[in-house]
């Protein structure tokens, strides 16, 4: 455990090591305006990031981090568009597109799958031995 400073209202708190640094109180108000901002959305399909920034006193950073973390995603009728970090496709939520995951993780998969062996390194002949300067061959 670590103590530091909140970095919303600048209280002291215990810092546990996960999440962002911010105390208890300011935690449970971000999460109250998450769930007031994904209601607005889910009653307003079509609203632009812009009037769900400004009909609920939201940053549209923190629109864009809620929607990074997949704990926000906007319909089609609204026009508000993502795109993958990787590849550039166009997504609604997170931060890559379902094809780009998927090669991530079937190339996590296969670096894990295959064990690598090694060869061991065989003379060929004696005279591959190693030899010492001022000393007979061993």
């Amino acid at each position: 455990m670590d103590i530091r400073n909140c970095r919303k209202c600048g209280r002291i708190f215990q810092y546990s090591g996960e999440g962002p640094v911010i105390c208890d109180n300011c935690k449970r108000e971000q999460e109250k305006l998450f769930e007031q901002v994904r209601d607005y959305i889910r009653d307003n399909p079509g609203a632009s990031m812009n009037q769900v920034s400004e009909e609920n006193s939201v940053s549209i950073n923190q629109i864009q981090q809620w929607v990074r973390e997949e704990r926000l995603e906007f319909s089609r009728e609204s026009g508000v568009t993502f795109y993958c970090e990787k590849c550039g496709a166009p997504i609604r939520t997170g931060r890559f597109c379902n094809n780009c995951k998927n090669a991530m993780a079937q190339d996590l998969d296969s670096m894990y799958k295959k064990p690598v062996t090694a060869v061991p390194h065989k003379r060929k002949t004696e005279r591959d031995a190693m030899r010492f300067m001022g000393k007979q061959d061993i």
